[in-house]
């Protein structure tokens, strides 16, 4: 597939959410992906009453990828939208920082450890609701989420990974430096703490992307054998993809 480029994401302001994004817009395979259909962002809760309706007038279904502590620490005000929570982590996060993973490590865990709960989402984003998928930064667990259900469909490669490198300036500078700050002295011995909470360097998804059609054969084929149908991921296809318009005398 040749492209021009990658489509900017739509990010409009909600107050209270930080990196809430329409990735619409990104060219695929036969079409291009529908805008206001997939969406992600970082944790709901500093949403205002006036966020609360942006949101509401976006957003039917919303995936939370965050464990119960999370939750419990910043609890979504949101009514009105179907939440179905799906904790992403199996174990402490706490343990990346200890065993000092690789920010490639942690996606390589996410994708052999919770296969089940990807293609969960997966699942739910085949419905075709426009759906919400977050986390706390909206950065990883979302990150990986996105770009395999965008990957499964043909999404243009590198709009993919633009999209996920997206993540990490959509972060307050301050916040970024702040958190990089306390978990390098929280954790002295890792190597990667700087850069796990508020990095997301585009190479990173780039190799593991490559890495999963490596092992899988493609984004498709490692969802397929990890439980999805084939007429699921066709509905993803459906639910994703807005397919070029057919000029009238010309047959496809």
């Amino acid at each position: 597939m040749t492209t021009t480029g990658p489509e900017p994401m739509t990010v409009p302001e909600i107050d209270g959410v930080t990196g809430f994004r329409d990735v619409g817009g990104i060219p695929a395979d036969g079409g291009v992906i529908r805008t206001g259909r997939l969406f992600r962002s970082g944790h709901l809760a500093g949403l205002g009453a006036q966020g609360a309706d942006a949101v509401r007038a976006r957003v039917r279904r919303i995936v939370d990828l965050r464990a119960d502590d999370e939750v419990a620490a910043d609890a979504t005000p949101l009514t009105g939208v179907e939440i179905t929570r799906l904790p992403l982590y199996l174990g402490s996060a706490r343990s990346f920082f200890l065993e000092d993973y690789s920010l490639g490590e942690i996606y390589a865990h996410l994708l052999s450890g919770g296969s089940n709960r990807l293609v969960d989402a997966v699942r739910i984003i085949a419905e075709g609701e426009p759906t919400l998928v977050h986390c706390t930064a909206g950065k990883d667990r979302t990150g990986v989420t996105i770009a395999l259900a965008l990957a499964a469909v043909g999404a243009d490669r590198e709009a993919v990974v633009a999209d996920y490198a997206s993540t990490g300036d959509l972060i307050p500078a301050e916040h970024r430096k702040a958190t990089s700050e306390r978990l390098a002295k929280k954790y002295p011995q890792s190597s990667h703490a700087w850069m796990l909470a508020t990095e997301s360097p585009a190479e990173v998804m780039r190799e593991t992307l490559a890495n999963l059609d490596a092992e899988w054969g493609s984004a498709a084929g490692y969802l397929i054998a990890h439980g999805l149908s084939t007429q699921e991921l066709s509905a993803l296809r459906s639910a994703l993809v807005e397919p070029e318009p057919t000029l009238p005398g010309v047959s496809s």
